[in-house]
């Protein structure tokens, strides 16, 4: 058996581990070994990134689905979810009040709801992008043809995150009904990358079936695919769904893996989520220092928070709202960084390719690539 402490090394040389390693990695961990990570991944990061921790501002558009994932608290079958749906002008409300915060991007993020169709999309965001045009726009609507990714692109997305969820097919079978594929999540984030988004993947830890070979399996898949952007947190059940008994993801866990995927793909955006600090007070903070730089506070509006809830008590009224990013920018403070004005795009500058990685350094605060064309 591989000593853990060989494994960060070779970790730290190749940003490559095989299967077996990464599940060693996992399975080996220990309060040092985490400790150890999360120093490299800060060092990492700060190289390429600098101490600034990237803002953007959430709007949770819409709470109806048409799936029905058994881990979600806004799946269709959950009939005593209070829907909503934010119109065109409350939308846009929300962007122009997070403009005024300092936000320069916007991520918008909603169940598959079918109301949102290319071209109410791609009207909203022309007049995004026209009311805001120094503002990066994120979407994160779920599975949609290679035909509408592409007018989505066109008509001025820049991001799109799509989390895989897992890596390992049989477990993203537990996970979702039948008519869900994970042929069609991979093929789905494939093609947006092709088509030129900063592209972002992500998964749950500690979800239920979930094994330290699936996770295994999930770094591996993160190491090959390169993502702009990268966003995992604990899982935490939702009381009207199959998994309403099962145990939360832990803090620790999802800490430990942020630092390995910092040091696997050091250029990655990586967030420290809102589930994060649903679960820990310090749960954000904990993040940043583990390697991620990226926060999303919540725009949307301050009624309909609470109805996008897909988890038990998750928080929507501290740091992670947006009007309190006084408080945020506190916090982070306290923990030696400090928040970035700008549109805080994926940094493209590569990462020596020798096995004796050389991480050079970027200190602007506003990258120049708006668009990664992979």
């Amino acid at each position: 058996m591989t000593d853990i402490l060989t494994l960060i090394d070779t970790l730290t040389r190749r940003r490559s581990l095989s299967l077996s390693e990464y599940e060693a990695l996992i399975t080996q961990r220990t309060n040092e070994a985490s400790r150890i990570l999360a120093e490299k991944a800060d060092k990492i990061k700060k190289s390429v990134y600098g101490n600034g921790v990237f803002i953007r501002g959430l709007i949770e558009i819409s709470n109806f689905c048409k799936n029905d994932c058994l881990y979600c608290g806004i799946r269709r079958s959950n009939k005593d979810c209070e829907r909503y749906r934010l119109s065109e002008e409350e939308i846009i409300n929300c962007a122009r009040t997070g403009y005024e915060l300092g936000f320069r991007t916007f991520v918008m993020q909603a169940g598959e709801d079918p109301f949102f169709t290319d071209d109410f999309l791609c009207s909203l965001i022309r007049k995004l992008k026209t009311l805001f045009p120094d503002c990066a726009l994120t979407l994160s609507l779920g599975e949609r043809s290679f035909e509408s990714y592409k007018k989505l692109f066109d008509a001025g997305v820049d991001r799109y995150l799509l989390r895989h969820e897992t890596a390992d097919k049989a477990h993203y079978e537990k996970l979702h009904p039948a008519e869900l594929s994970y042929e069609n999540r991979m093929r789905c984030l494939q093609e947006l990358k092709k088509i030129g988004f900063q592209t972002g993947c992500g998964f749950m830890v500690g979800s239920p079936y979930q094994t330290p070979a699936s996770l295994a399996q999930d770094l591996k898949f993160i190491e090959e695919f390169k993502p702009a952007m990268c966003g995992i947190g604990p899982f935490i059940p939702h009381k009207k769904t199959p998994f309403k008994d099962e145990p939360a993801g832990t803090v620790e866990l999802t800490c430990y893996l942020l630092s390995v995927i910092r040091i696997i793909h050091p250029h990655v955006l990586l967030p420290a989520t809102t589930a994060l600090d649903s679960i820990d007070p310090e749960g954000r903070i904990k993040g940043i220092a583990a390697g991620a730089n990226v926060v999303m506070p919540n725009l949307s509006p301050s009624n309909v928070r609470k109805k996008y809830e897909l988890y038990n008590n998750k928080a929507h009224t501290g740091a992670e709202a947006a009007e309190n990013k006084k408080l945020l920018d506190e916090q982070l403070r306290g923990a030696g960084y400090r928040t970035v004005i700008g549109r805080g795009d994926f940094c493209t500058t590569p990462a020596s390719d020798t096995k004796e990685v050389s991480y050079g350094t970027v200190q602007s605060e506003v990258f120049a690539c708006t668009r990664v064309h992979q």
